[in-house]
Parts: structure tokens; C-alpha cells; sequence
């Protein structure tokens, strides 16, 4: 990993860690410990399920950042309305749509919407499960350390 990406995980860690001390409920939602799937004001989800495939399907209001969790997977993501600037490790990219993004394992993103958006992540779901925990257990982490265990364990 390159100085510049340590730089930038720094300070996607300052940011989250300062999101979660200033936390109300309200317009600050997430605890750092858990992931939050549940419908909300600030960015409502809507679960949707195929035969071996997880749909999960966010609304964001022009003006909302959202602190990701670190993915587990290879997915697909598709921002079907709206302007999304997108910041990782890796750097700072805008997207608007429609596109869609091919992302790798290992990402942590902060997404802030310019405008309304819609996007849908799709991940594979192989056992069929609609339980959302267990689904989140395969498909995130909530830190860098989880996530090389979850590398480690599926070797």
C-alpha cells in the first residue's frame, strides 16, 4: 500500500470515528458496531432477494454521507439515479448515473451524495438466507482486522 493510500485510510478512519462520537439518532445514525440495515429517514433501504442473490437497494437525499463498511466480496453496484462522489484508500471518484461499478474485496468507502441518488448493491447470497445479520456476517466487516480474519478463515 502506497503512503498516499495509508494517508487516505487515516482519514476515513478520523472521519468514521468522529461520525460515531457524534452520533443523535437522528441525523447521525450508526454505532461503528453493528451494521445498520434497518429503513431509516436518512438513507431508506429496500431488501429484495433472487434465487443466489442479495439486492440491497439505498436512497440518498442530496446532502447525505454514508460511512460503508469494509466489503468481503467481489460485487457489483449500481447507481441507477443521481451524482455520487465515492472516496477509498485508492482516492476520490464521482460517479453519475447510470453506471455501475465492478468492486473488489477489501473496500471501505465514503459515498456523499450531490444529488438524489438511488443505488443497488448486488452480492451473492448462495445459501438463499433472508436474514439480514447472517447475510451482513458474509458479506461485510466493520474493520480491517475482522476482514483479514474473514480472508483467513475462507483460505
Amino acid at each position: 500500500m502506497t503512503e498516499l493510500n495509508l494517508i487516505r485510510k487515516e482519514k476515513i478512519k478520523l472521519l468514521t470515528d468522529f461520525l460515531i462520537q457524534h452520533e443523535d439518532g437522528v441525523e447521525t445514525i450508526g454505532n461503528g458496531k453493528e451494521i445498520f440495515y434497518k429503513d431509516n429517514d436518512i438513507a431508506p433501504l429496500k431488501h429484495s432477494f433472487a434465487d443466489g442473490v442479495y439486492i440491497r437497494q439505498m436512497t440518498m437525499q442530496q446532502g447525505t454521507l454514508v460511512v460503508g463498511a469494509i466489503h468481503n466480496h467481489e460485487h457489483v453496484w449500481f447507481l441507477l439515479t443521481g451524482h455520487l462522489t465515492v472516496a477509498s484508500k485508492e482516492g476520490v471518484e464521482d460517479f453519475e448515473a447510470p453506471c455501475y461499478v465492478v468492486s473488489e474485496p477489501g473496500k471501505k468507502r465514503v459515498v456523499y451524495a450531490n444529488e438524489d441518488s438511488i443505488f443497488v448493491n448486488i452480492h451473492k447470497n448462495p445459501t438463499n438466507t433472508q436474514d439480514l445479520k447472517q447475510l451482513e456476517k458474509d458479506i461485510v466487516s466493520l474493520t480491517e482486522e475482522d476482514f483479514n480474519e474473514y480472508i483467513k478463515n475462507k483460505l
